[in-house]
């Protein structure tokens, strides 16, 4: 899973790194289950000895959680692109969150397998990351819900809107109907499902018929 940014020297060096371990990881993790994955296993598969997993990671559990962190942090920063480009061309509030849909679909083609465990922990309860996981969730949605607080403070959309649940339910939209799609339809474009999600946001959200 690509960083959205890099840096020089060691410090880049070592994203690459760790970024190689994110990759091992997500996709042993998705393939056989965090229990079942060793720290060797992810060593190997990224193709570094196991001491760099834990000059990075101080555990298995440790670079679980920054895996998820990177990846929701991913996630929210191609939501929060999509938002402020539309509202660079002008575009309202709805056009924003439509925009975010798509990104939103695009992310989820790009990282089947990290998106499948972020929405397999989010079920979860007994995790030692459980308490990140809400908070990174919490910051995806929070764009969300920063759109539709524009939207109903312009009067684009009705003041009788709940903010909260329903960014809730439009980032959860997105999740379950990319994972059907990839899952049940893989025959459909990805142009194809962002329009027919595109046509429940017009109808449910903006009040259009």
């Amino acid at each position: 899973m690509e960083s959205s940014s890099t840096t020089a020297g060691g410090g880049g060096r070592r994203e690459a790194t760790r970024q190689k371990l994110y990759e091992a990881a997500v996709t042993l993790i998705a393939e056989q289950g965090f229990s079942a994955t060793t720290v060797d296993e992810i060593a190997e598969r990224a193709g570094v000895a196991k001491g760099t997993v834990y000059y990075n990671f101080a555990s298995k559990s440790v670079l679980f959680e920054e895996l998820l962190r990177h990846g929701v942090g991913l996630l929210t920063a191609s939501l929060r692109e999509a938002a402020e480009k539309t509202d660079r061309d002008g575009g309202s509030k709805v056009d924003a969150l439509d925009a975010m849909i798509r990104a939103g679909l695009v992310f989820i083609n790009r990282y089947p397998a990290f998106t499948q465990l972020y929405v397999a922990e989010l079920w979860r309860t007994n995790r030692a990351w459980q308490s990140t996981l809400m908070v990174v969730r919490q910051q995806a949605v929070a764009v969300v819900e920063g759109v539709l607080r524009d939207g109903v403070a312009g009067g684009e959309l009705s003041d009788e809107i709940d903010i909260p649940l329903t960014a809730a339910a439009l980032v959860g939209m997105v999740l379950v109907a990319a994972l059907d799609w990839q899952a049940f339809q893989p025959e459909r474009s990805l142009d194809d499902v962002h329009a027919a999600l595109s046509r429940l946001l017009q109808g449910r959200v903006s009040g259009n018929r």
